[in-house]
């Protein structure tokens, strides 16, 4: 979604490069994901023979046809095969395998964290940091993050929205705001050990074996643009990933931007027209509640003032592009003169 340097060997070139970028879309990235961006579905592999089988049968039919949730069942022929398999989308890589059942189902398709996680996101919020820790250790880190995010929702602006702009309507839906907040995750809650493998991603299964715990932030329906280790996640990789997320849409197609899907238990399009409804919340943005499972105090500090761990957003990259392209142009222009 980043618009990327690029060499324009032509006066026209440039013109049209800046009036392309003058002309973006401007809805921000999350909210333009949470309009438009169907969540990819998870695949779960079941044997072939479970097809005779009247209570594996009975099991699988909330998850065929209209599905509660994104996951698609697929019937494998490997004779081997005598379990279930969730595999991640676009990835054979296994999330979850074992015996299925009903006990067995319903941590794989919801949880009480993801519940937490889709309120906010139909109530709002541009993004949700999800943080996963292990007992009490990640205090230090919720206030950290929390109070990082603080501060980026007192100095960042969402793109301004034009209404007679028929390629920038929004869908329906919460409110448009920008709003941060943190969402704690503890790793040694068993119901949320599906939730945190998929937040993890596939290409990152070692960080929920770690100790360290990790932080994911979370947008549009369920989409995760990466996983970072707590001890990696500084300051301007905050600030440049919430950013990136409130800033204006340049690349529509989801296919070609990193992240990857999480399975919820939801249907979007009836949830966002109940959503533009609703009444908005009042409640605070980045204090993160405390799960009643995992009494941990948390205390969020403000901000402290904007030395340069702390100082206020970057210049957009539309702005930098314009930029770019005006520098160029002038100098594509001085060229010409000369010849």
């Amino acid at each position: 979604m980043k618009p990327s340097a690029r060499y324009c060997p032509g006066l026209t070139a440039l013109v049209l490069f800046a009036a392309g970028i003058a002309s973006a879309c401007t809805i921000p990235v999350f909210r333009y994901a949470l309009d438009r961006w169907e969540a990819d579905p998870f695949r779960l592999v079941v044997p072939k023979a479970w097809a005779t089988d009247r209570e594996k049968v009975k099991l699988l039919v909330p998850l065929r046809g209209n599905a509660v949730a994104n996951v698609l069942v697929e019937e494998s022929d490997d004779p081997t095969l005598d379990r279930a398999r969730l595999l991640f989308p676009h990835d054979d890589l296994p999330l979850w395998e074992g015996a299925l059942d009903s006990a067995s189902m319903e941590p794989l398709l919801d949880s009480p964290a993801r519940r937490a996680l889709l309120e906010r996101l139909l109530a709002g919020d541009s993004v949700v940091w999800v943080v996963a820790t292990r007992g009490s250790d990640g205090k230090e880190a919720l206030d950290r993050i929390a109070s990082r995010l603080r501060f980026l929702e007192q100095v960042a602006e969402l793109p301004v929205q034009n209404p007679d702009d028929p390629d920038s309507q929004l869908g329906p839906g919460p409110e448009l705001m920008l709003k941060f907040s943190v969402l704690p995750l503890s790793l040694d809650d068993p119901a949320e050990r599906t939730f945190a493998t998929m937040l993890a991603g596939p290409a990152h299964p070692a960080l929920t074996a770690g100790g360290a715990g990790f932080a994911a932030p979370v947008f549009g329906r369920g989409r995760v643009l990466g996983a970072w280790p707590l001890d990696e996640l500084d300051d301007i990789t905050l600030e440049d990933t919430s950013l990136f997320l409130t800033g204006r849409c340049s690349c529509r197609v989801k296919n070609d931007n990193p992240g990857w899907d999480l399975l919820l238990k939801v249907d979007w399009e009836s949830a966002l027209s109940r959503a533009a409804e609703a009444p908005q919340s009042s409640a605070p943005a980045v204090v993160p509640p405390v799960p009643a499972s995992d009494p941990v105090e948390i205390t969020v500090t403000p901000a402290a003032s904007p030395a340069l761990s702390d100082r206020t957003p970057r210049l957009s990259w539309d702005i930098v592009g314009i930029g770019l392209a005006v520098i160029f142009a002038l100098a594509g222009w001085r060229l010409w003169r000369v010849r």
